[in-house]
């Protein structure tokens, strides 16, 4: 990621995956950061899947782990830029499972957390890119969590926030410092108790989880400043409350949150503006509304 005095070249986000209430998806929608456009790569998933985990490696891969094909599944596909092709790791996740989330400290190594296997999971997978070999981490989530989400301040740390655990949805979020990957717990915590929630950084500056369900579908976007690691709510929310959906960056620009199910299925795309917080929903929709769906966003090289 780049140096205070590098240039970011922002490329694209991707949406993969999902289920568009009839069948698991394997296509991969393609967002061009240029003009908000949406492509459909030619590359798709494995096999189609919902319930995934997404990160990358910003300027040569992103990848995908885990989720849902009919049983849960332990494999990673891997998206290499900028010719958008699939490959599939010879490393797999430690178990199968499903609802899992995924983080990276881009240019090091990417994050698979959390997850459903045959009962809730606490721990950490890493995936070092440099061979793309994959480790267990011996921190582990506050509590064993499915249905969570989590973004990076690349860098320096990864935030695992919200889920279902055995009490139920949690408010809390992990933090894994990633110089030592040592986990502390943030005294900051999600507006309220959450799952199936979407989480996206502005890496240097703030993190941004959205939506979710609590005891009812949630359009709100919570904020975690980097520096002091506080929070706060957006005035903006997002266009419907929803759950299950997924959300990617465009480094030091804007957010994107794409798809989710309120109580439709929905394939719209709303993005947040990093210099002001402010909402706007893309002309550009998914390819077909879907849920329980990957994002990752590829921010280029620097200069």
């Amino acid at each position: 990621m780049p140096t205070d005095d590098a240039t970011p070249q922002s490329v694209a986000g991707y949406f993969g995956g999902g289920w568009d209430g009839s069948n698991y998806l394997s296509g991969i929608d393609k967002i061009t950061f240029a003009d908000d456009s949406k492509s459909t790569l030619s590359a798709t998933l494995t096999t189609a899947r919902s319930s995934i985990g997404a990160m990358a490696n910003s300027g040569t891969a992103g990848y995908f782990g885990g989720g849902d094909d009919g049983p849960a599944i332990s494999g990673i596909d891997k998206i290499t830029f900028p010719a958008d092709t699939k490959s599939t790791l010879s490393a797999t996740l430690s178990s199968a499972r499903v609802h899992l989330a995924g983080m990276a400290n881009s240019g090091t190594a990417g994050y698979f957390g959390g997850g459903y296997d045959s009962g809730r999971i606490s721990g950490i997978d890493k995936i070092t890119f440099s061979a793309d070999s994959k480790s267990t981490l011996s921190a582990t989530l506050t509590s064993a969590r499915y249905l969570l989400a989590a973004m990076a301040n690349s860098g320096t740390a990864g935030y695992f926030g919200g889920g279902n655990d055995s009490g139920g949805n949690i408010s809390g979020i992990d933090k894994i410092t990633f110089s030592a990957d040592t986990k502390s717990t943030l005294s900051a915590t999600l507006t309220s108790a959450r799952s199936q929630l979407a989480g996206m950084a502005n890496s240097g500056t703030a993190g941004y989880f959205g939506g979710g369900y609590d005891s009812g579908y949630i359009s709100g976007i919570d904020k975690i400043t980097f520096s002091a690691d506080t929070k706060s709510t957006l005035s903006a929310t997002l266009t419907t409350a929803r759950y299950r959906l997924a959300a990617m960056a465009d480094l030091a620009l804007a957010g994107y949150f794409g798809g989710g199910y309120n109580p439709t299925v929905l394939s719209g795309i709303d993005k947040i503006t990093f210099s002001a917080d402010t909402k706007s929903t893309l002309s550009a929709t998914l390819t077909s509304g879907r849920f329980s769906l990957g994002g990752f966003a590829d921010c280029g090289t620097t200069l």
